[in-house]
């Protein structure tokens, strides 16, 4: 069991809410430098251990800056992610550029930062070379072994994971081989390894099984090719329980059975020497940000709805994926959950609704509702549809202040794409 005990206080979250307005993304300074400590401490066994933040999952100055005082760099994927990263003080192997259908500006960008290049696909190498001029001495391929990814035997028990035949990303086996044989004949002298085969899993065992499918692989390439691999890239996959009845990922664990695989198959092949990596968002920053928002309406018709300040604009993966996020109400947190709510936003869509069917306590007008887990994949997949805008993030300091990382939108900051027509100029 994961109980979803908010990190505020309702006498903390009403203060902040007289500075801050709602709707508004908070997050929890405390927790997200523990949670950094604690995967340092679980991969502390392996010398050139490193974290790139995955900046898609909150790209927010302040948030960065913060990892990078823990220790982390950056996995970007896009000019502007590279842009922030440049801006937060990040400088060359800190930054991991890993994209896909990848615009030339963007190589040129990520190879003037000295960035570890990560090439999706075989053809991106003349592509690469092209647009800069040359193929980077330090440079990495992202793997797809096709089919379905599965695990076995587990406490959760047997699992299909993913699809990553599926899925647009990386090259096949035969490609691999090829383009490490390429790269290197161009110039490249380090080499690594990517791949992403899985997202958000409640299990101990997807990072072990998948570092043991890329070490077995690197011992291969290293045979058949003869490159010197420097380091293997674990990505991202580790996930969180959103639902409190699913369990807690114990990185201690997973950190060990990395351990036991790196053991048993790089260090007899001579590979002992490989740096880890991993890009972990959701990991990271999910459980230590919630969307603070207010009970604004309540309707009763063929069901009982809850409306708040908030919609799908400041939090779309309840609209777009029915993904559950758990509500606090605060106050009422050990109330019973005797009513039965659709919690919506104000969209004209009806999926915008941040839960259905819901059973919580009593809601009053008035009452401010925390929504669990949305420090990843939050704020960052806003929009403006209906011509929402955006909210402000704000941090809560360790020390029980705040801090306005990002300001809440404007009307002018919606219009300022259109100023090219005069009609916002009176």
């Amino acid at each position: 069991m994961n109980e979803k005990k908010p990190f505020i206080t309702k006498e903390q979250a009403e203060a902040i809410v007289k500075e801050y307005p709602t709707p508004l993304h908070l997050y929890d300074e405390k927790g997200i430098r523990e949670n950094a400590r604690k995967l340092y401490d679980a991969f502390s066994w392996n010398k050139g251990f490193r974290e790139y933040f995955a900046v898609k999952a909150t790209p927010t100055p302040k948030i960065l800056q913060i990892l990078k005082e823990e220790g982390c760099g950056t996995d970007c994927s896009s000019l502007t992610e590279l842009m922030m990263s440049d801006a937060c003080g990040f400088k060359g192997k800190e930054i991991m550029f890993s994209s896909n259908d990848t615009p030339a500006e963007e190589f040129v960008m990520a190879d003037k930062m000295g960035a570890t290049i990560n090439l999706d696909d075989i053809t991106h190498i003349p592509f690469l070379e092209d647009a800069i001029g040359h193929i980077p001495e330090r440079i990495c391929c992202r793997f797809n072994p096709g089919g379905v990814f599965q695990l076995g035997g587990s406490e959760e028990g047997f699992q299909v994971m993913d699809n990553p035949g599926d899925a647009k990303y990386g090259m096949t086996r035969a490609q691999i081989s090829e383009a490490y044989k390429t790269l290197k004949q161009k110039g490249a002298k380090e080499f690594g390894i990517h791949a992403f085969l899985a997202s958000n899993t409640i299990s101990n065992e997807y990072y072990p099984a998948l570092a043991r499918i890329l070490f077995k692989l690197a011992v291969e390439l290293k045979e058949e090719t003869g490159a010197h691999i420097t380091f293997i890239n674990l990505s991202g996959g580790i996930g969180i329980p959103y639902r409190p009845e699913q369990s807690v990922n114990d990185i201690k664990v997973i950190g060990e059975g990395v351990r036991k695989a790196y053991e048993e198959i790089l260090v007899p092949a001579g590979m002992d020497d490989v740096s880890l990596y991993t890009e972990l968002g959701r990991y990271m920053l999910g459980p230590y940000g919630c969307l603070l928002t207010r009970a604004i309406h309540e309707k009763n018709t063929y069901k009982h709805y809850i409306g708040v300040d908030a919609c799908a604009a400041n939090l779309m993966r309840p609209a777009i994926y029915g993904a559950y996020h758990h509500i606090t109400v605060l106050g009422k947190e050990h109330a019973p959950c005797d009513h039965t709510y659709d919690v919506t936003g104000s969209l004209c869509e009806n999926c915008d609704k941040f839960a259905v069917d819901r059973e919580l306590p009593k809601i009053d007008i008035g009452d401010l509702l925390v929504i669990h887990d949305t420090g990843a994949h939050g704020f960052s997949m806003g929009y403006n549809y209906n011509g929402r805008l955006r909210s402000a993030e704000v941090l809560f300091r360790e020390d029980g202040t705040t801090e306005l990382m990002r300001r809440a939108e404007t009307p002018a900051d919606y219009f300022a794409t259109l100023d090219i027509t005069g009609l916002f100029d009176k």
